[in-house]
């Protein structure tokens, strides 16, 4: 069996078109997510007679879920897991602190803290006694600056960010790499769910400019999962051209 990706939150955004991007580099998957119908679905477009698709329905905020996902799997596929990509993770809401809805916090610190942890302890140990691999965590621009309303969502993807860097430094003596993708805006279900569904909304996010697309981070997931042994992108911001800084943009 060839080396295996694990890739949380693929049923939308940036793991599905990851998912689809390795699977087109003839990379076997674990596809991981919580809408059950969605991950059966695209295992069934990815799936062909050379690789493997294999899928893992929990949410990342339930431990216990986690552990007994990962614990599922058999040893022959255990044994050839070489890659984590964190993805996992949402912003829910957006506004000054001391009006937020601490249900929305709640979310956002248990998905994309807390799950990214979770995963992250039931898969290491794999890659351990794999010899090495790579861990690649999703944080975002709001993980480099803050801006305004932006309070709590910053603040976990500040989290990732340093989560990374510690992570680089207790794993370093295993062989694992571990890369930090910092992607700007970005055109995919991020602002229909930070708006709860108000479609109007979140599309005029994106009005006057040309976004990132879902495929332009599965790109640079891919690359930075394809360096040779001894290189290692530790950290890389993608931000669209229109786009200078987490609140500055050129717009029409």
């Amino acid at each position: 069996m060839n080396n295996i990706a694990i890739i949380t939150g693929a049923t939308s955004g940036f793991g599905e078109a990851t998912a689809i991007r390795f699977a087109k580099e003839g990379w076997n998957l674990i596809l991981t997510g919580r809408r059950t119908d969605r991950l059966q679905s695209l295992q069934k477009s990815l799936q062909t007679a050379t690789n493997q698709i294999e899928i893992l329905s929990f949410d990342v905020r339930d431990q216990a879920a986690v552990i007994a996902a990962f614990e599922s799997l058999s040893s022959e596929v255990t044994k050839n897991i070489t890659v984590l990509i964190n993805n996992a993770g949402l912003a829910v809401g957006r506004g000054p602190i001391d009006t937020g809805v601490t249900d929305d916090w709640e979310r956002m610190i248990d998905t994309n803290v807390k799950g990214l942890l979770y995963v992250s302890k039931a898969v290491i140990p794999f890659l351990k006694s794999n010899g090495g691999g790579q861990i690649v965590n999703l944080a975002s621009i709001a993980g480099k600056e803050v801006y305004a309303g932006g309070n709590v969502y910053c603040a976990t993807k500040h989290a990732v960010d340093a989560l990374s860097r510690s992570m680089r430094i207790d794993l370093v003596d295993y062989g694992i790499k571990v890369s930090n993708i910092a992607p700007g805006a970005a055109e995919t279900e991020f602002s229909l769910v930070r708006f709860k569904g108000d479609e109007q909304t979140a599309k005029s996010v994106y009005d006057g400019f040309q976004p990132l697309l879902a495929e332009d981070i599965a790109d640079a997931i891919y690359y930075v999962c394809s360096r040779p042994a001894h290189v290692t992108i530790n950290d890389m911001v993608v931000m669209a051209t229109a786009q200078a800084s987490a609140v500055v943009f050129h717009k029409k």
